[in-house]
């Protein structure tokens, strides 16, 4: 089943995405380093996040946090992170 976007902006968090929220800012006004998550394509955040829990891309923290999470996982989070304003 895909779910319209509105649909999973108002969707509760799958399991995992809250944690994100620690590092990834929600509001697009907060200056941080660490790149909102609200917005981006889903297969962007995938890509990135395998390639965190592959080693494959440099982290601090990031390669850990990827490694706790399976491919469903992941994809659910992405697809909840896209569809945010």
């Amino acid at each position: 089943m895909v779910l319209a976007p509105l649909a999973l902006a108002r969707a509760a968090p799958p399991p995992g995405a809250a944690a994100c929220s620690g590092c990834h800012a929600a509001a697009p006004d907060i200056a941080t380093p660490v790149p909102r998550l609200a917005g981006l394509e889903a297969a962007a955040i995938v890509t990135a996040m395998e390639a965190f829990r592959e080693g494959q891309r440099e982290a601090t923290v990031m390669d850990r946090i990827a490694r706790g999470f399976s491919d469903e996982e992941i994809r659910a989070i992405a697809a909840w992170y896209a569809g945010q304003p």
